[in-house]
């Protein structure tokens, strides 16, 4: 409503600004300022040669030039008036204005405009602004301040992380090399640093990515992004054997809780028929060889006939804890809730004897959002 209400008084402020010069009579003729001007000076001119202020000479040749102008303005004067405009053009301009400009103006708005979107109210547009302009604001603080002191190692380790999120990844490969050069290299700086280098790549893992992970692998061993990634770049390399011998360790000695099982699972899956069993039992060198001619409807099936296996294992023998955890996952991969749920409840009742190992196969559950 307040909307339409704006928009109404809008056009009448137009619509007076056309009808208010039309409605005035035809505009006057000039008042001829200029000529009295001209006829003030000539009484002056008089009035000085009476008192004797000035020559008869002087005065009659003054007087004749003044005299000549006031003629010139009294001929502009009578010659510079427009003709009044007939007033059969002052009503249909009017009628216009008054008819013509609301009505189109209202189509115009309904055609191309968009009265039903919603507003944006100024406190919420308020508070993206000013939070948008506050992280503007402390990035450029952190780039001025490292543009004084690029030697300092630590700002370049705060702002690297900050650029990946916003994918400014060419800056974020600078800010990880110099936070590696100035802090001294660690498995975690180079594994960031090879990181940033296949953001950088579209993905893909260069050569010198692939160097800072080898380099991290050597500070930590267990480093999960360096291991993870060359995976990928053996995976790239059309190694797909090693990339999944590599993601099938990761996941083994992967704690129960970590974020990033799932992403593994999902990356084992393009190379490894196998991997929706979520890591199962090995499969014979005959199995291997029946796999390569299968289909992936059969493959499937056999995935599925090495879960029955595992699970008909521990029913067997329920002491083996990585066997439950490599069900339970498999279940849950294979989208078999109610059977993940009862494979834990034997586990717990299996390994009952040993709270570490009950534990550990709730805090999978609990991992797998299977928990309750």
């Amino acid at each position: 409503m307040g909307l339409w209400f704006t928009l109404a008084l809008m056009t009448a402020a137009a619509v007076f600004a056309v009808l208010w010069p039309l409605g005035r009579r035809a505009a006057e003729r000039r008042s001829g300022s200029d000529v009295a001007v001209y006829r003030d000076q000539l009484d002056e001119l008089e009035r000085d040669r009476t008192l004797g202020l000035i020559g008869e000479s002087e005065a009659a040749a003054a007087r004749t030039e003044v005299a000549r102008r006031l003629l010139h303005a009294a001929e502009a004067s009578e010659a510079g008036s427009p003709p009044a405009s007939p007033r059969w053009h002052r009503r249909a301009a009017m009628l216009a204005a008054l008819v013509v400009l609301p009505i189109g103006a209202a189509a115009l708005y309904l055609a191309i405009g968009s009265p039903n979107l919603p507003g944006a109210p100024l406190a919420a547009r308020s508070e993206r602004s000013a939070e948008s302009r506050s992280i503007d604001g402390l990035i450029s603080q952190v780039e001025a301040h490292l543009e004084r002191n690029p030697e300092d190692g630590r700002g370049w380790e705060v702002i690297a992380p900050v650029y990946m999120r916003l994918g400014r990844h060419e800056d974020a490969v600078k800010a990880r090399r110099n936070a590696l050069r100035l802090n001294g290299p660690s498995a975690a700086r180079e594994s960031d640093y090879g990181e940033a280098q296949i953001a950088a790549a579209n993905g893909v893992v260069t050569a010198e990515a692939k160097a800072a992970f080898e380099r991290a692998l050597r500070h930590d061993p267990e480093d999960f992004k360096a291991r993870y990634f060359l995976g990928l770049a053996a995976e790239q390399d059309g190694r797909r054997d090693l990339a999944a011998g590599i993601w099938r360790r990761l996941l083994a000695s992967a704690p129960a809780q970590a974020p990033w099982i799932e992403l593994v699972e999902r990356s084992l899956e393009r190379v490894d028929p196998r991997a929706a069993a979520g890591r199962g039992p090995d499969p014979s060198a005959e199995d291997m060889a029946a796999a390569a001619n299968l289909s992936p409807e059969e493959r499937a099936a056999m995935v599925r006939g090495m879960v029955e296996r595992l699970a008909a294992r521990l029913q067997a023998d329920g002491s083996d804890l990585d066997g439950w955890l490599r069900l339970l996952r498999a279940y849950r991969v294979l989208g078999q809730v109610d059977r993940a749920k009862a494979a834990a409840a034997d586990a717990r009742r299996a390994l009952a004897g040993d709270s570490d190992k009950v534990r550990r196969i709730d805090e999978m559950m609990k991992a797998l959002g299977l928990e309750g």
